[in-house]
């Protein structure tokens, strides 16, 4: 069993921000594998299904991103995972928008969501799928960034970087991060 989590802020205010991509890939990976997100429990949506082959579970929590860790350790303890079973999907300022990092383990990077599940879960070694967003002009207000839409320029190939998120996800799950990492780690510098 595999949970794939993808990070974002519940509601219609903050459907189709940077901070959201998380969401939209999940999302995606869902309709892409036929499983409905309408299971309510983990405080969050869920729903089960196959990956890649492989039995997964996927969330998207509705804690708001802050407190995400909530969410993903009620799922991640009731199916008593490993924790190089979880991989979890978010935006990352760091990575030029379009960017793709798959990386297993580490620090939070200031990220908050991911802070919150390395505090709760005790553990910072599951697997992550960072989704570059870009960043703000410098000076900028990093807050007000993630929590804005994407540009019109930004828009045109978001479709294009949400079908390459959803197929890291899915070579995680087949063949394992590091093949991922080979694949997909790569800096974009323009879209």
């Amino acid at each position: 069993m595999k949970l794939i989590v993808g990070l974002g802020n519940p509601g219609d205010k903050y459907a189709g921000t940077r901070h959201n991509i998380g969401f939209m890939v999940v999302q995606k990976l869902a309709d892409r594998c036929g499983v409905q997100l309408k299971k309510k429990g983990h405080q969050g949506f869920y729903g089960v299904g196959r990956v890649a082959a492989q039995e997964s579970t996927l969330l998207l929590p509705q804690t708001f991103m802050n407190l995400s860790g909530a969410s993903v350790a009620s799922a991640f303890k009731a199916c008593q995972l490993a924790p190089g079973d979880l991989v979890v999907v978010h935006d990352d300022i760091d990575q030029p928008f379009g960017a793709l990092k798959v990386r297993v383990g580490g620090g939070h990077g200031g990220h908050n969501g991911i802070r919150h599940i390395c505090q709760v879960l005790g553990c910072t070694d599951f697997i992550r799928i960072k989704v570059g967003v870009g960043r703000p002009h410098p000076g900028g207000d990093v807050a007000q960034f993630v929590l804005s839409a994407f540009a019109a320029s930004e828009q045109k190939a978001l479709a294009s970087v949400i079908d390459d998120s959803v197929r890291a996800v899915e070579t995680v799950v087949e063949r394992g991060p590091l093949l991922a990492m080979n694949e997909f780690n790569r800096r974009v510098d323009s879209i």
